[in-house]
């Protein structure tokens, strides 16, 4: 085995690891920590494909902002939510068989896929062109900005819902 062989079982092995540690934490903020390993793994994953820009985008949209964003949401609507209800589901098994037969069909399906072979490399200008997408009013700029807006909302929707009723 080489050693990005060896790097590659590690990050995916903590990927998984991490993946399920977020379905199955008690406490919302371990479980906010626990996805952002999960991300990190898979920004790994994406530095071992040789995706910088999806490797970096990982770690400053995703960590940097949701992931963020979402421990913040938490802290801030910590008192609003004391749950004292029981914290597992009695049908936890037809989810975990649904899961299963999911996984299983996928599998099916993606082993009938003919992929193509990739023979030619990304032109040096596709950033350029990523980044003018963003931009450019006839292509991403709508998506972006609403995706920002939605951000935006749900954090003054956390402040007002943790703020002191006077």
């Amino acid at each position: 085995m080489t050693a990005l062989q060896i790097i590659f079982l590690i990050a995916a092995a903590a990927t998984l690891i991490s993946g399920l540690m977020v379905v199955t934490a008690r406490n919302l903020v371990h479980a906010a920590l626990w996805l952002i390993a999960a991300l990190f793994s898979v920004a790994i994953l994406f530095v071992l494909l040789e995706a910088g820009f999806l490797a970096a985008v990982q770690v400053v949209l995703y960590i940097g902002a949701i992931a963020i964003l979402i421990i913040f949401a938490i802290m801030l609507t910590r008192r609003v939510m004391q749950d004292t209800g029981p914290q597992t589901n009695q049908q936890w098994w037809v989810g975990a068989i649904i899961a299963v037969a999911l996984f299983a069909a996928l599998f099916v399906v993606l082993q009938q896929v003919v992929y193509p072979e990739v023979t030619t490399a990304i032109p040096p200008d596709s950033l350029k062109a990523l980044g003018n997408s963003f931009v450019d009013p006839n292509q991403y700029m709508l998506p972006f900005e609403l995706a920002s807006v939605l951000l935006l909302a749900a954090m003054i929707g956390a402040i007002a819902v943790a703020g002191d009723k006077k």
